[in-house]
């Protein structure tokens, strides 16, 4: 039937430039690209007033499903910088991870838990948090924030208390 059936896409990591990840969402969509930038809001203050600002979760990363034929396309914009390799290969994510990922991000309905009683280098099963088959370990946390290492995805999450519900 279609020609392309045979090719079966992935979902890549990509650099963007800083601050530059939701722009170049936006572009890849346009021009016909899978692209995700997982974000969250945040609460932030200045001297005069405070505001909510959505942040992308992964900084200068973004997700995008393309064939690994066409993986070169993205970089006809000028904010793709280049692909996160992973021993020698292009690092790819599993549409499972990017749908926990997704509900992580927007549905935000996870029972709340105290930071006090994480301690770094513990164990965490992400399936509460939306993440399916993804070990966590606790590197850091205080009274404000936890950072959390997903072991299948090599990354850090940082969670801040207000939007640390799982």
């Amino acid at each position: 039937m279609n020609p392309q059936s045979n090719t079966s896409s992935h979902w890549f990591v990509l650099y963007t430039k800083p601050r530059a990840e939701k722009k170049l969402t936006e572009q890849l969509i346009q021009d016909g690209i899978e692209a995700y930038c997982p974000t969250q809001v945040e609460i932030k203050q200045w001297s005069d007033r405070k505001k909510k600002v959505e942040t992308p979760v992964l900084p200068s990363m973004i997700l995008v499903n393309i064939p690994d034929q066409e993986r070169h396309q993205v970089f006809n914009r000028t904010h793709a910088l280049r692909y996160l390799y992973w021993l020698g290969k292009p690092a790819t994510v599993t549409s499972e991870e990017v749908e926990s990922l997704r509900s992580i991000t927007e549905d935000s309905q996870f029972e709340s838990q105290e930071l006090q009683s994480l301690k770094p280098g513990e164990k965490l099963d992400m399936t509460a948090m939306g993440f399916e088959q993804i070990q966590g370990t606790v590197k850091y946390v205080n009274a404000k924030e936890c950072w959390i290492v997903l072991e299948n995805v090599g990354y850090v999450v940082k969670f801040k208390k207000s939007q640390l519900e799982f």
